[in-house]
């Protein structure tokens, strides 16, 4: 079975979990360009990162947050994913709160933080779950696009059986110039899983631990295990 991942990534540990089970190939769906942003102060509000490229370009421009939880204005922050706290963790930076999808963030501040001022740097398609639910709560939120997603809309010649997705974005380029019918389909998470289902009836394979690692178990037992091979 030949597995096509529209990301390039994890190549050895994909390598390792699938053995030579199955044969894998990437391409490339999305690129992000990181804009230019003046820095500005940002006071005691609290941050959140969605994405890695959030994360590179907020430091890439220069923002210095205050981590000293013990003096005032220090800057509280939340991120999706463990990949984006830990790409927080290589600048010095630690997470107050991590969740694994956006709507998990914003019904975790709903709950607990709505008192705070929160500045959210994001890229230019970042979904709109949590500018649609916390000012309904009266919760102070801005978004700062720090960074542009851009679709690259490729068309795959190379045959393939099942297609991985990581992001809603992705799969809107993917799809433009590929079809999905006949294929195996596997999705990092929810949100992306929603995004789908716009553009197929067929069934869709979904990590319930919005992961790499949960997500390539999950490509294992349907793809390269006994019962795929029958």
């Amino acid at each position: 079975m030949e597995i096509l991942f529209t990301k390039l990534t994890e190549r050895k540990k994909i390598s390792e979990v699938l053995n030579g089970n199955c044969r894998f190939d990437f391409v490339e769906v999305i690129s992000a360009k990181h804009l230019e942003v003046e820095p500005f102060d940002l006071k005691s509000k609290s941050l959140i990162f969605t994405s890695i490229n959030g994360v590179e370009s907020f430091f890439a421009n220069g923002f210095k947050p205050k981590a000293d939880f013990t003096k005032e204005n220090f800057n509280k922050i939340y991120a999706v994913g463990k990949k984006t706290k830990k790409e927080l963790r290589k600048h010095g930076y630690e997470t107050f709160k991590v969740k694994k999808h956006a709507q998990e963030l914003a019904e975790f501040i709903t709950a607990n933080s709505a008192g705070e001022k929160f500045l959210h740097f994001c890229g230019n398609l970042a979904l709109d779950v949590l500018d649609a639910t916390l000012p309904l709560q009266n919760i102070w939120y801005k978004k700062v696009v720090v960074y542009n997603t851009i679709l690259l809309y490729p068309k795959v010649e190379k045959p393939f059986d099942a297609v991985v997705f990581f992001s809603p974005s992705g799969v809107r380029s993917f799809v433009e110039k590929n079809t999905l019918e006949g294929k195996k389909i596997f999705s990092i998470g929810y949100t992306t899983e929603k995004e789908i289902r716009k553009h197929t009836d067929s069934q869709i394979f979904t990590s319930t631990e919005s992961n790499i690692d949960d997500l390539l178990s999950l490509i294992k037992k349907e793809c390269c295990g006994k019962k795929a091979a029958k």
